[in-house]
């Protein structure tokens, strides 16, 4: 739990396949910058994929650890950067498959009041919504 201008407060990363189901899941401290806590979570991007990204993510180092592997990074430049990376603007309008993740996990009322105190056991229920958002994208209707 991170302390901010607000009071204390958690941030949730994850990063979700195409089918706007999560693959990883991480929590930092509120007033932990974005872009700093994508470094571990990039394991889950493999050769030939796109990691569709927002401004708080725009890095070299993400860029060049993503070519590494064989990804492409389609991240939204900062509007302040001299040298301008390739960027799509077609690619970047399926980033609301991120928001519709974390509109799924808003309906957990734990996970959205944040009742839990201890950062281990909110993680862990952010998990366990997660887990039952896979369940229903493979939930039969016959």
């Amino acid at each position: 739990m991170g302390r901010s201008r607000g009071g204390l407060t958690t941030k949730i990363h994850a990063l979700v396949d195409a089918n706007r189901l999560p693959v990883v899941l991480k929590l930092t401290p509120g007033q932990a910058h974005d872009g700093r806590s994508a470094a571990d979570m990039l394991d889950g991007v493999g050769q030939d994929q796109i990691l569709l990204a927002d401004r708080a993510y725009d890095s070299d180092a993400m860029r060049a650890e993503l070519a590494g592997r064989g990804a492409w990074a389609c991240v939204k430049p900062m509007p302040n950067r001299k040298s301008i990376p390739a960027f799509s603007n077609f690619l970047y309008r399926y980033r609301h498959k991120v928001e519709c993740f974390f509109s799924k996990v808003k309906h957990f009322r734990a996970i959205a009041t944040r009742y839990e105190k201890h950062a281990e056991n909110y993680l862990a229920l952010v998990k366990l919504a997660a887990i039952r958002i896979w369940l229903r994208s493979y939930e039969s209707v016959s």
